[in-house]
């Protein structure tokens, strides 16, 4: 189209045209709705930086320096108490194992109950899957603090937090899991005048169990983590003695303590690692 032709279009006809065809032209509501999220987004940063203090940050870098200094500056190492440090740090491992275990297999049970493809009933299934909610909603921290007021210090308050703060999460991946299965397998079961727990057992379990040992062995990594932090509350392990150290200013054996939680992390990653493969049935490739 020329230049002449579109001169010659009147305004009447551009009117008529944006009646007609409203998608092809823009509107100032539309524009306000393409670009309203990036700036809410761009206003709500700016406005975050206001609660970052560079001043306080840069007035405390010296003082950051010393600390970082005493961390890597290891002194008297000969009279460290190795066996306390040692014996907390195999607490924190038998907490975030005996957690998991526990949250595993009241995941193996709630799991099912909160699936749409094993359980029927919509109330029983809604009811379950806000009780997970709430298990998954509070934090393990908040959990191990209600634990440690109701049974006391030491590490029975860390196996409880990690349990219940597992079971409600592991209980929803199980069930999203368990409502992901080809059905195909599940009706050749039933065909043979299985039971519902035959089904599950043969239909099912076998479908979802790499899936099940996979995540769970995930959560025994992150609860290792997370019981070293329920320690620092009062919930036994290592990170009762981290916060001691902490308080004495001893933060060279804080450091030590913290690389040999960071190399049980590793062992525990690689042991995982090997199971998960044993468990699809794949290949070790070192």
């Amino acid at each position: 189209m020329s230049i002449a032709s579109i001169s010659a279009v009147s305004d009447r006809q551009i009117d008529d045209l944006r009646a007609a065809h409203p998608e092809a032209f823009g509107t100032t509501a539309k524009t306000l709705r393409r670009w309203a999220p990036l700036a809410i987004a761009v206003i709500y940063l700016i406005g975050s930086m206001w609660y970052f203090e560079f001043g306080k940050l840069l007035d405390s870098s010296e003082r950051a320096l010393r600390l970082l200094r005493s961390f890597v500056v290891w002194r008297d190492m000969d009279t460290w108490a190795y066996d306390q440090i040692y014996v907390g740090i195999m607490q924190t491992l038998a907490m975030a194992f005996l957690g998991t275990l526990l949250g595993t297999i009241g995941a193996l049970c709630i799991g099912f109950l909160a699936a749409r493809n094993v359980m029927p009933v919509r109330l029983v299934r809604q009811l379950v899957r806000r009780m997970l909610d709430v298990l998954r909603g509070i934090d393990s921290l908040v959990w191990g603090l209600v634990f440690v007021r109701a049974v006391g210090l030491g590490p029975l308050a860390g196996v409880l937090a990690i349990f219940v703060s597992d079971l409600g999460t592991l209980s929803k991946l199980y069930s999203e899991a368990i409502e992901n299965i080809d059905r195909k397998q599940v009706e050749g079961v039933q065909s043979t005048g299985a039971g519902q727990l035959g089904v599950i057992r043969y239909g099912y379990l076998p479908q979802v169990l790499p899936v099940f040992i996979s995540q769970s062995l995930y959560f025994l990594e992150s609860n290792t983590r997370s019981a070293t932090i329920l320690g620092i509350v009062g919930a036994g392990g290592i990170g009762m003695i981290i916060i001691e150290r902490f308080r004495a200013g001893l933060y060279d054996q804080v450091a030590f303590v913290v690389l040999n939680v960071l190399v049980l992390i590793f062992a525990i990653d690689w042991l995982s690692k090997h199971v998960r493969l044993w468990a699809i049935g794949g290949k070790h490739d070192g």
